[in-house]
Formats: structure tokens, sequence, C-alpha cells
């Protein structure tokens, strides 16, 4: 048999996973990797900055529930791909990093771009690994990507140094990957199930608050099924709108506030209980059932009264089948009076919004774009928002129906995603619409992509929220660097090629947004917006702030 080097082993044991593309920016010494898996079929898409690359990766398996996979080269490079990571590791989103490394056996020596690469991942990943012996790349590549998938998932790191990556073996000496033909997913225990059901039948105020896990194992038809059969209301975290069409008739995005303080009982379905609901305290003194893969989950930051281990799909399937053996506990829910109270304070709220959802004010209200967008969007659109006030505006006003097709900074806040982002989803599903909805600061970070999406006719349109600088304008409060001016980025798409519009009138939204998709280019719509205007957030502790 031939010899060949460890890059080779590399790309081939990523074709064997099914891994289909690789996000990267060239550079030593993991060129050949990015070669090699070309040779395989592995569609490569390379960026301007390897920030971009890994956010691309990360928003991959966000709408493809695989892990993303990404390579950098040595030092400078793979320490770019950090950001990326970390958001992907809060957001527990398989990836594998293929970080390019100074040679092996000369650690200690200070050789070029030598750093501790591995030490920097280690606390940001669940599995790394610094092979030594180019025969092992198989085994220890497998072993990442299932790592990355198993339990609750996350980001993984391989260190590969270049004389590793360039060392030559009989292909017959590599070890070979070991790999099960089939894996079954951890049940929940079966009177824990049973006693879920009784809590959930036995309360007046029921409300579901899922997480990434009930995307990642698959169990958004369970999860629809049993919002079908008892009638209750639910919430998610960023991460998995979608998993439940929003406009569902127990869907009540605008009394989210209401419902979470005033429920009863919350069941928690694959979500860590952090601070985006206050460490669980959002749920006041409601019983809560917790679900979830990670054991070490269930009561983390506050008391459960009943916490159950297992894989998502599994638990609500099991659920699911013993609700539908017992309807009559269910019935009636939907004409409940927790129905109508909270379908009263999400019309109530609706109303508040609709004079700036349709206002002809100029500069444009924020609110009025969201709007536009949402009247114009396919119903299985992909939704990449990424900004400060913009991603408040939108979170409310602009729906999500699919799952996986809402990606935006999370947990983290971490911003430059959105473009990154839009491209990772539309790799993933070319045929989709995507639009990424971004502020004009946030677009700075990684607006060079732009350049990305034409070398790869990827057709993403990106609309801009101009408000002239970071947050909100407020003219009782200092605000040192907030001032940036209306970036011409659509006058920086034309000159990249890439179709470029700028919008100041609130009735020619609709018509660029038309133009643009029909130009079959990727495209920047950049609308300005009133400067003043501000969205709600929340604080980090979780207590409002305006």
């Amino acid at each position: 048999m031939a010899k060949v080097t460890g890059s080779y082993l590399i790309a081939k044991t990523l074709a064997e996973e099914g891994v289909e593309k690789l996000f990267y920016l060239m550079g030593g010494p993991d060129f050949d990797i990015v070669m090699g898996c070309q040779d395989f079929g592995i569609e490569t898409i390379d960026f301007r900055h390897e920030q971009a690359a890994a956010f691309a990766a990360h928003a991959y398996a966000r709408v493809t529930g695989k892990p993303g996979v990404c390579t950098a080269a040595s030092g400078p490079g793979t320490l770019n791909l950090l950001t990326g990571v970390y958001a992907a590791s809060i957001d527990c989103s398989p990836m594998v990093i293929l970080g390019g490394a100074s040679a092996v056996h000369e650690i200690g020596r200070e050789s070029f771009q030598e750093v501790d690469q591995e030490r920097i991942m280690e606390p940001i990943v669940k599995y790394w690994h610094r092979p030594t012996m180019a025969a092992r790349y198989p085994e220890i590549v497998s072993t990442a990507y299932r790592q990355s998938m198993s339990g609750r998932p996350g980001p993984v790191y391989i260190d590969c140094g270049a004389d590793v990556l360039y060392e030559e073996i009989e292909e017959d000496a590599a070890v070979k990957p070991t790999r099960a033909a089939r894996k079954s997913v951890p049940a929940g225990d079966a009177a824990a199930i049973s006693e879920a059901v009784d809590m959930l039948a036995e309360s007046e105020r029921p409300v579901i608050f899922s997480g990434g896990g009930v995307f990642f194992s698959g169990a958004s038809p369970e999860m629809e099924r049993l919002v079908d059969l008892t009638s209750t209301p639910f919430y998610t975290a960023p991460m998995s709108r979608g998993v439940v069409p929003e406009d569902h008739a127990v869907s009540f995005q605008g009394a989210r506030s209401t419902a979470l303080r005033e429920a009863d009982l919350v069941l928690v379905i694959g979500t860590r209980m952090n601070w985006m609901i206050n460490y669980g305290q959002r749920f006041g003194t409601a019983k809560v059932v917790q679900i979830d893969i990670e054991a070490s989950e269930i009561a983390h930051n506050r008391d459960v009264d009943l916490g159950i281990v297992g894989d998502a799909k599994s638990i609500l399937g099991q659920m699911v089948a013993e609700i539908e053996e017992r309807p009559e506990d269910f019935a009636g829910r939907l004409e409940s009076p927790w129905i109508s109270r909270l379908q009263e304070d999400n019309d109530r709220r609706a109303g508040q919004q609709d004079v700036l959802l349709n206002s002809d004010q100029t500069p444009i209200h924020p609110l009025r774009l969201c709007k536009e967008i949402r009247d114009f969007l396919d119903r299985d659109a992909i939704l990449c928002v990424d900004g400060n006030e913009i991603l408040h505006f939108g979170r409310q006003s602009l729906p999500t129906f699919v799952p996986g097709h809402r990606l935006n900074s999370g947990v983290t806040g971490t911003m430059g995603v959105g473009l990154p982002y839009g491209i990772g989803a539309q790799v993933a599903k070319p045929d989709t619409q995507v639009l990424v909805l971004h502020g004009d600061g946030s677009m700075g970070m990684n607006a060079m992509e732009i350049d990305t999406c034409v070398r790869f006719n990827l057709p993403v349109v990106t609309v801009i929220s101009n408000n002239a600088g970071w947050t909100a304008r407020a003219p009782d409060r200092r605000k040192p660097g907030r001032e940036m001016g209306f970036t011409n980025y659509d006058g920086m798409a034309r000159e990249l090629g890439a179709y470029g519009e700028k919008v100041t009138d609130p009735d020619e939204i609709r018509p660029a947004l038309e133009r643009a998709f029909a130009s079959g280019k990727p495209a920047v719509v950049n609308v300005i917006v009133e400067p003043t205007a501000a969205g709600v957030s929340r604080a980090w502790g979780g207590s409002r702030m305006e």
C-alpha cells in the first residue's frame, strides 16, 4: 500500500464520518488538510478572517444539527478561532476544530508560531488531543467527531503539529477508528415520566421552557405533539426558536414575562437555568420539572421538584405516549382561564407595538423595519439577527416557524456573528431564503465576508438597521465611542461585487428586499433608522433595564 501523510488521514476520516463542508482560512501547516478534503469531495469555504470561519461552522451546526468543521493556520490563525469556539461552547453546539500548530518535536524551543494552543482551548472544549503520530489521526479524529455529538453536544479540538501532519506512513499502518453500527439514546425512568405527566395534568398554569437540547436531539415533532395534546404555552431559549411554530394556538410570545412569572408549573427541557432566566428565579414559586441529558445540570442554580436525566426526544416521546392514553386529563385546556390570561396579555402588548410597527416616520423606526421583514420572508426562511437594539426589537416582532432557522448571538451576546452565521446557514441549506438582520456596529466586525459570499455565489441578503453607532443615542447620557456615522455599507457591497441599496423611506423597504433577493447575488440593504430608538434588554442579573 502507498505511503500517505497525516493530513491525508485526517481528510479521509472526516469524509468517512460524513463531513460535507469545511470552513477555513488558508495557511500552514493545515493547507494539505484542506486539499485532502477537496480530494475526498468535501466542499471547502475559505473566509477573510478565521473568526468568521468559526462562526460559520457554528451556524452550520445550529441549522443542520451536525458538527461544523473548521481549520486554521498555526498560532494567530488558530487563536483567531477562539471567539467562535467560545460561542459554540456556551451554545452547546457540536464543532470539530483542527488547529494548525508548530512542530510537536520542537515544543519548548520557541519555534515559529509556537503557543500552547491546546491549553488555551481546553477550558472551552469538551475534548482535546495533540496527536504525536500520524498513524493515530483516524482514531483521534473519529473519537473527536463522536465526542462532539455525545451527551450534551459541544466543540472539540485537535492540535495538528506540522511534523505530524507531514509525516508519511504506510496507509495500512494507521490505527483504524472504531464505530458503533447502531446507538440507543438514554430514556427517562418510567416512574418519573408518569410523575411528570401527573404534575402537568394537575397544574392550572403550566408552561414549557425549552432549549437547544430539543433541537439537537431532533425532538421538535415530539415537543409539538406534547403542546398539541396538552395546550401548554411554550417558550424557548434563543437557540431553539422554531422547535414549535410560533403561530401555534398557544404561542404567546408577547406574554413571556407574565407566563414565566405566574406559572404554577414549568417543564424545563434541554436548557440551562442561566442568567437569561435569572438562574431559574424567573419561574417564581412554580414547581419545576427539569429534563436534561446532562445529569449535573439538574437543579443547577435552583431547586427542582423533579429531575429526569435522558435524551429529550426519548423522554418527550415517553410523555406523549402516556398522555395519549389519558386525553381526559387535558380536555378543555385550550379554553382555560390561563390561556385566556396569556392571550389577553399577548394581544395588549401587540397593540402597544402596532403604532411603531406601522410608523411612517423618518428616520425609520426599527420596528417598522422588522414588520416589513416579517411580512416579506418565506415561512421557512432562515433569519440571523446580530446587534444590540435591533436584536431586542426583533425578538418579539419576528417569529420563527422551523427548527434551526433562527440564529442570533444567544447566551454569549457575541457580536459580529450575523453575516458569518448567514454564510454557514446558506451553505447548509442553499435552496432556503437566508436573511441577516444586522446592526451597523456588529456588521463592521466581519463586513469583509461580503467578499466570501460573492466568491462562493451565496445569495445571503443582509439588512442593516443603521442607527449610526453603537446602541441607541441618548441625548441625556454620555456614551463614549458611540458615534460612528451612517456607514456606507451598500456602497461597500457594490464595490465587492454584491448588490447594494440604501433605504431612507419606510415604504421602500419591501421593494428593496424584493430587488435584493431578485438580484440572485449576495446583497446588502442599508436601512437608515432612528438613532434614538432603544430596545428593552435584560441585565446580567436578570432584572429589567431600559
